[in-house]
């Protein structure tokens, strides 16, 4: 991205141009943060200055930004900000050249009612909070299967230690919530690194139009072979993908939706929750104290996912939205056909709302992050999301106490979008619970 100002207030003087400074810090850097790495000052300062703040994208196209907490929680829910991806792009097109919003996939996130109600409906059962505490012995089970991996990497390292180095976002946020989703859908496991590339390629983009047409095609072949197979064989299983079928046979899904609703179950439903299982592990690292306090009480951990959630939310700014008609934001109108990112990241920093906001409590007891969306576009895995990370945490906290970080934080590598905020790697020394060493003579137990 490039400059962002901030909006005028009506009757108002227009502000100065931002300009990133340091955050405050107690230890000594070897460079200063990036947007990707750390943008909370930046969002603290876009918070400060103005309701809503204008953005010019690398590729020109102008993007209005809401980070005031009351003002998204209003836009959330607020129709007259849309959300149908082929107006968009038509709108983008009309402004700028090569501006790709997504439009090779269409899905209940791209779209508005009455299509949004329509997709929407046909899996919304599948999330329910029954179904998803039904889910919860098979989530249980993939997270010791993934420890187990771990442990054995940490006793293949060396026999006379308890201590193994390994990247805890590779070998297990990352697979945990993909291996979920490919139970769910009855898809293949052994091909989540292809799930992995398309979702990738398809939620950065970094400018290469060509290799995100290129995933969507592939990831559409993919998932239409498997449904031809399912057709051909007459195979049925109880899955989610059964019920797609199922739906299409009802009139209520063409190939074409099918294919976005698994592009969307794939990557929405594994990208969240590895995002925000890899900065909650950072966060307990920086703070052992609070792994400890977590570890010491297990039922306190459901909180403890929704603090880490409005901390450092997985996602940074909501899907872009534009206005449908004039709309004004504490002062500021927006005009009509105006694109609109909704910073969910900075609305829960927001200290007019949470008390000491920059500053990772986990036992507030304070509901009403945004972290999920809200309204009609509410994340439809929320309570899946949660689940996962409670489960995951908990576990690995008890298998591994005293884990530290493996490398000095700033070297850390972040996602490359400003929409999601995670960690491409994140290397750890694991430190295994040791076994008591035998006392002479004694029987083992």
């Amino acid at each position: 991205m490039t400059t962002a100002t901030a909006a005028p207030r009506t009757n108002s003087p227009r502000p100065e141009k931002h300009r990133p400074d340091k955050p405050e810090t107690t230890e000594p850097r070897q460079k200063p943060p990036t947007f990707l790495s750390d943008p909370y000052p930046t969002l603290a300062r876009m918070r400060q200055s103005a309701p809503v703040s204008v953005l010019h994208s690398d590729g020109g196209l102008r993007l209005w930004i809401i980070p005031r907490y009351a003002d998204v929680r209003a836009a959330l829910i607020d129709p007259r900000f849309a959300q149908d991806v082929r107006r968009a792009q038509a709108l983008a097109d009309s402004r700028v050249e090569g501006v790709n919003l997504g439009t090779d996939i269409t899905h209940m996130l791209s779209s508005d009612p009455p299509d949004h109600t329509r997709l929407r409906r046909v899996v919304q059962a599948a999330f329910s909070r029954k179904r998803v505490e039904a889910m919860r012995p098979m989530v249980e089970r993939i997270t010791l299967e993934l420890l187990d991996g771990l442990d054995a990497a940490a006793a293949r390292h060396t026999t006379r230690t308890t201590t193994a180095t390994v990247d805890l976002v590779r070998d297990f946020a990352f697979p945990l919530p993909i291996l979920v989703v490919c139970e769910l859908l009855g898809f293949p496991p052994e091909d989540r690194d292809l799930y992995r590339k398309w979702s990738t390629a398809i939620v950065t983009q970094e400018g290469d139009h060509a290799a995100v047409r290129r995933a969507v095609q592939e990831m559409g072949s993919y998932v239409l072979d498997i449904v031809d197979r399912r057709i051909r064989r007459n195979d049925r299983p109880a899955d989610l993908l059964t019920e797609l079928l199922e739906a299409r046979e009802r009139g209520e899904l063409t190939d074409d939706e099918i294919v976005g609703m698994v592009a969307l179950l794939l990557i929405g439903g594994h990208e969240t929750t590895v995002n925000l299982l890899s900065t909650s592990c950072l966060a307990l690292l920086r703070d052992p104290g609070q792994a400890a306090w977590l570890r010491a009480d297990p039922t306190r951990m459901p909180g403890a996912v929704e603090e880490f959630l409005r901390y450092d939310s997985p996602i940074c700014m909501a899907t872009t939205r534009f206005t449908t008609e004039p709309v004004d934001v504490g002062g500021v109108e927006i005009p009509k056909d105006e694109f609109v990112l909704l910073s969910l990241g900075a609305a829960n920093r927001d200290p007019a709302r949470f008390q000491d906001p920059d500053r990772l409590i986990l036992d507030r007891r304070d509901a009403g992050h945004l972290a999920f969306g809200g309204g009609i576009h509410r994340c439809l895995g929320a309570l899946l999301g949660k689940l996962e990370t409670e489960i995951a945490l908990t576990a690995l906290l008890a298998r591994f106490p005293g884990t530290t970080l493996a490398c000095q934080e700033h070297e850390l590598r972040w996602r490359n979008t400003m929409m999601l905020r995670g960690l491409e790697a994140l290397p750890v020394t694991l430190r295994r619970r040791p076994t008591p060493p035998r006392r002479s003579g004694a029987r083992p137990v």
